[in-house]
């Protein structure tokens, strides 16, 4: 009997492992052709993303109820949003703008000072402070709570940008292939070349693991940076699936968008990637957030839709 144990034992080792379970579910935006952007969980318990073209920021339940707030001005472009330390949700527009709605869905516009400085991106600096990339303008900026903007000279093009694990700003420059550290004071204390040419670094978060990781959005891989500047890649299985958005999940995994692979993956701290398919075809998963409860939650940008994934054994 031993034999035939033994012999059942191995046989089932010899089997391939299989991805969690995941269920999708999608949620189609009210507004046709809105192209959803940025999301991010609320303090209401809800998720608030950006409308690019349906100018306006969405707030959706967890139950998939959506209220809408359009923006004063026409051709905002609303693109990424972050919940900021007064409560209230931040976010980007054309124009030369930052904006803020409460959750009441009242709404206010900060000017940048540098003219065409094209804002990209807003993010959380070291203690909650709010922090904003000024592409064309080869800034960085912030703001307070007031809409008080203080803004320093970047080295190359700032793309995204993050509070380090050692309470310093990390910045990508995709067009430069570079990555940044700057103190609160906008003084450059380093600055990294990606060794893939071309990888095109975009978004950079700090991981579970005290890792910086970002992803390389033309060469397929994501990747880590520790605060001495030395750099791992890691292939994205599926190929020119263009990972975009990266973000810490509530198991404690990485967490990434597949624009052009049409998937969400999950990776591990070293680097062991699960893709789960989305059933929308070509809809270009944009940004992925954990929600309130206990899902992930992720833009459509194609597709206008917001989706909702879960996995078995999630928490």
């Amino acid at each position: 009997m031993r034999g035939k144990y033994t012999i059942a034992i191995l046989w089932l080792a010899a089997l391939p492992l299989r991805a969690p379970a995941q269920s999708i579910t999608e949620y189609t935006i009210p507004t046709p052709n809105s192209y959803p952007f940025s999301i991010v969980a609320g303090p209401d318990g809800a998720l608030w993303f950006t409308e690019v073209l349906g100018n306006k920021i969405g707030r959706v339940t967890t139950a998939g109820g959506f209220t809408e707030y359009p923006l004063p001005n026409r051709g905002s472009w609303p693109i990424w949003i972050k919940l900021g330390p007064d409560g209230a949700l931040w976010f980007k527009e054309e124009g030369n703008r930052i904006g803020r709605i409460t959750v009441d869905g009242m709404i206010t516009e900060y000017p940048v000072p540098t003219p065409g400085s094209s804002p990209w991106n807003i993010g959380l600096g070291p203690g909650g402070t709010l922090w904003f990339t000024e592409e064309s303008g080869l800034k960085i900026g912030t703001i307070t709570t007031a809409g008080v903007i203080t803004e320093y000279a970047a080295l190359f093009p700032p793309w995204d940008l993050t509070a380090g694990p050692d309470g310093q700003i990390w910045l990508t420059g995709r067009s430069s292939n570079h990555i940044a550290s700057f103190t609160t004071a906008g003084v450059v204390t380093g600055v990294y070349t990606v060794p893939t040419r071309g990888g095109g670094p975009d978004v950079i978060i700090t991981g579970p693991d005290s890792l910086l990781w970002f992803t390389e959005q033309y060469e397929n891989k994501i990747a880590t940076i520790t605060t001495a500047g030395a750099i791992t890649e890691y292939p994205v299985p599926t190929p020119d699936s263009q990972p975009g958005n990266i973000t810490v999940g509530l198991n404690g995994n990485l967490w990434v968008t597949e624009h052009l692979g049409n998937h969400i993956a999950q990776s591990t701290t070293s680097g062991s990637i699960t893709e789960y398919p989305v059933p929308t075809p070509n809809c270009c998963p944009n940004v992925i957030a954990p929600g309130p409860d206990g899902a992930m939650w992720f833009t459509e940008f194609q597709a206008s839709k917001i989706g909702r994934i879960t996995i078995s054994g999630l928490r």
